[in-house]
Order: C-alpha cells, then structure tokens, then sequence
C-alpha cells in the first residue's frame, strides 16, 4: 500500500499547502529576474519569463482544482519514461473508473511529477531554458549557515594535521561525529520548509550529544566494522569505493563534502563517488552547478581553514578521487528496487561501491517504495530486493514513513510526540548489508 493523500495526512498537507507555495515563489523568482533577462536576451528574454509564469500558474491551478495528472509534452531525455509511467498509474485505477490525479495518486509520484513539470515550464521557454529557480534559495542556505560552516571545515583540518598520532578508537569517534554531523545537516531542507530559509545557526559538533537520543536506529557500529575489514585487507582490496546519493545542497553538502575527506584522509576509502540530480528537484538537491559553486566558494573563502578545504575538495576531484556523477533515474518517480530495469547501467556503477550512503527523505522514501509498511519491518525486506552493495540511509524523519524498528518503539512515540514521523526531530543512521 503506497503512502496516499488522505485527508489531514501530511502528505495531502504537502499538496494542498506547501506545493503552491513553492510554486508561488518559483513564479515569484521568474518575475524578479525580468530585468536580467532583458538584458540577456532583450525582448525574446520577458517573452520566456511570461511564458515560464504563464506554464508555472497553470501547474498551480490544476494541483489546486486536483485536475487529471497530463502527460509531459516537451522532447527532453526522460519524457517517454515518464508517460509511460503515467499509463502503469492508469492502469492500476482501470477497474476503479478513476484516473490519476493530483489528490487521487501515489504522494511520491504526484511530488516528483510536480517539479518535473517546473522543470518542463523552463525548458520550454527559451532562451531562459537552463535558469534554475531554485538557485537563489539554495545559495542563501549556504551563505546564512556560514558560522558552523567555518567551525566544521576548522574542526576537519585541525583533525587532519593529528591523524598520525592518533589511534584506532579515535579516529572511530571522529567518524561517528562526523557521520552524525552528515545525519543532522539533513534537517536544512527547503521542501519541507515552502522554500523558506532552514538554514543551519548552531554548532552541530557540540550538539550531539544532545541530538544521539533522537536517533532511532543507529547502526554506525556496522559502518565502521566494514570500512575497517576494508582498510585492514587493503593488500587484497586496493580500492575501497564508498558511494554517497546526495540530497540538499547548502550546509548539508558541507556536512557530507567534509565527511567525504575524512574517509579519504584516514584510508578508510581511497575514493568517493557523489551522485547528484541532473535537474533542479525538491528546491534543494544538488545539482552539479551547486556542487561546483560550493567548492568554488569554499576555496575563495577568508578563513585558511575553510579554503584550505576547498583547494582539497579541487585536487581530490582533480586526482579522480572525488568524482561526481548525476543520472536521470535520480529524477524519475520510480521506487529504487526498478533500478535494474529501469536504469541498468546506473544500477551496474552502483555496485562497483564498498559502501553506499544516501542521503535524506527522499532517498529512503524510494528505497523503501513509499509503502505504509509496519514500524517493525526489517529495513532489507523494505528494500524489495534492491542490493546493489551494502548501504546506509542517513535521513532525518520529514514523512510518514519509518521502518526496522523495535516492537513498540513507533507506538511509543507517537505517544509523547505525534509529529514525530515529520519534523526533522528524529534521524536513522540505517544499514543494510553482511555484518
């Protein structure tokens, strides 16, 4: 049973609430950049902005009037795909007399099709085709989350230039710290916030011992038990490829980008693999400009710490120790146990990986189908037989979805704490893999 629009579910809140808002200030973007466009372009530039609003507010009004979901129509990579997908949704409403629509559809594909809809406004509206209108609230994330930032890029060199002396069991809690900062930085999400800033304002380092209580399922143990195996076999396993699915660009790319030298600095992985959207997606996901804007601005930055991170983060891409990749099945509506069908080769470079982080909501949602499954379901049965390499989801909870708990666990807090499924409050560290 797919997570549904039931009425007063948050998923339903998402569409009828916090979808038209991001819309809103999408169309709102479009229309403050008017001037730049003629600039750029002159006449034919306010012609594409006209046409982008006038495409964007009629997404809103069918989500608003929940009007039958309609196939995408401009010729792009993955537009086939994703009406065939639409016909499968179809299909399954025959016998019903129903078709799919905005409040009578799986939640995660109606979510997905949404800003795969944004992105075909712009795409149509030439010679503003590439403009991303969610760069701006992106970029303000990063630069209002400039005070921890520092600390977190300080706090990663002044490790860095003690490795030699330290032993085993430190350089475990430096990774459980670490892993814990990367769990955290998932709460600066701008989907969930309507696109309103959710940037990050305290010291994550000395918070979590506060936050380790909130964690739910914490499996870190498993992670550092495998990336050990792997450092201690070297000889046998020269490359030692940990994989990371990004997820919000900002701070919480910070988090993962430092996370990332880490392993590398410490031989835990020789390389790391990012997997980032090929489009713009949920407001804040990374896209390979926002990746590459970060480093740039990490390196141009007046701290000896913090640029000193971003002359790093260049070499290790340089070096093809950091390498990114983006792919359209990131962006597809499907669940990731499709993967091998519907994306082979994505599927096939996956499973190069000793270790597979993903990052955030998004990523778990798929990876467990968005189904209703019980609390207590074993996270690799939720998984359907998607097992490319070990993995681990890092995600804070922001949808009502939650699985391999202990029995009683998800009753209880729903008890003391309602919201507990939707806030960012609660985080997983979640593996699934040979132990």
């Amino acid at each position: 049973m797919y997570v549904t629009l039931s009425s007063r579910s948050f998923a339903y809140l998402t569409i009828k609430d916090r979808i038209p808002l991001i819309l809103t200030k999408a169309i709102d973007t479009l229309h403050r950049h008017k001037s730049e466009f003629f600039e750029k372009h002159g006449e034919e530039g306010i012609e594409a902005e006209k046409k982008a609003i006038s495409l964007l507010s009629k997404l809103r009004n069918e989500l608003q009037t929940d009007k039958p979901i309609i196939p995408l129509v401009a010729n792009y990579v993955d537009t086939d795909i994703w009406n065939q997908y639409l016909e499968y949704q179809q299909s399954l409403l025959r016998e019903s007399d129903r078709t799919p629509s905005w409040f009578y559809s799986p939640w995660l594909y109606v979510e997905c099709y949404m800003y795969r809809r944004i992105h075909e406004a712009i795409i149509q509206s030439p010679p503003v085709n590439d403009f991303d209108v969610f760069k701006e609230s992106k970029d303000q994330n990063f630069f209002e989350s400039q005070e921890p930032g520092i600390t977190l890029c300080t706090h990663l060199q002044e490790f860095k230039s003690t490795i030699e002396d330290l032993d085993a069991n430190q350089l475990k809690t430096e990774f459980f710290h670490l892993l814990q900062i990367s769990l955290w930085g998932n709460k600066c999400d701008l989907s969930l916030s309507g696109g309103e800033s959710s940037s990050q304002k305290t010291n994550l380092i000395n918070s979590l011992e506060d936050l380790e209580p909130f964690i739910l399922v914490n499996d870190m143990e498993h992670l550092w038990s495998l990336l050990s195996k792997y450092k201690e076999t070297r000889e046998k396993v020269p490359i030692v490829r940990v994989d990371i699915v990004l997820d919000n660009s900002g701070f919480e790319l910070l988090t993962d980008l430092v996370l990332a030298d880490f392993l590398l600095s410490t031989n835990l992985a020789t390389e790391i693999h990012f997997y980032g959207k090929s489009i713009p997606w949920f407001v804040s996901d990374t896209t390979i400009r926002d990746f590459n804007w970060l480093i740039e601005q990490v390196k141009h930055y007046d701290h000896k710490w913090v640029s000193k991170c971003g002359v790093d983060w260049e070499n290790y891409i340089k070096m093809g120790r950091w390498v990114y990749h983006d792919h359209m099945f990131w962006t597809l509506p499907h669940e990731y146990a499709a993967m091998s069908q519907v994306a082979p080769d994505l599927y096939a470079e996956l499973q190069k990986a000793c270790l597979i982080l993903f990052k955030g909501d998004l990523n778990y949602r798929k990876l467990t189908g968005d189904r209703k499954w019980a609390f207590t379901v074993p996270f690799h049965q939720a998984l359907s037989g998607f097992h490319p390499a070990p993995l681990c989801s890092l995600r804070t909870l922001k949808a009502e979805i939650q699985v391999g708990l202990q029995p009683g666990q998800g009753e209880q807090l729903a008890a003391s704490d309602p919201n507990w499924l939707i806030t960012g409050k609660y985080g997983v560290i979640q593996f699934d893999g040979p132990l």
